[in-house]
């Protein structure tokens, strides 16, 4: 699962894509952990508008990039979320920690 990066300003987007569950979670992760430690970014979006699948792994994922930029001083904001996806989100509650766009 290749992650995407774009940069503007002091913001940077990264572009997830496929299925976000156990088998890919773990990967995508380790991905998004570099990402930040190089990049060291004060806003990141994840950009969710590729994913076509995503279960609990995903959340994982969130709110390890969450923790992540919070040890950088950062910002995450999550956007483009399909509504499987939003659904799976939303039932967790993950707005209440994450902005939702």
């Amino acid at each position: 699962m290749p992650i995407t990066v774009t940069s503007r300003d002091s913001a940077l987007t990264a572009a997830l894509t496929g299925e976000i569950d156990h088998h890919g979670a773990r990967e995508m992760m380790t991905q998004l952990d570099l990402i930040i430690a190089e990049r060291l970014p004060k806003r990141l979006v994840l950009d969710l508008s590729g994913v076509t699948f995503m279960d609990s792994s995903g959340i994982a994922v969130l709110l390890r990039a969450l923790r992540q930029m919070g040890r950088t001083g950062g910002t995450l904001r999550v956007a483009n979320i399909p509504a499987q996806a939003r659904r799976v989100l939303d039932a967790a509650g993950v707005g209440r920690l994450i902005t939702l766009d």
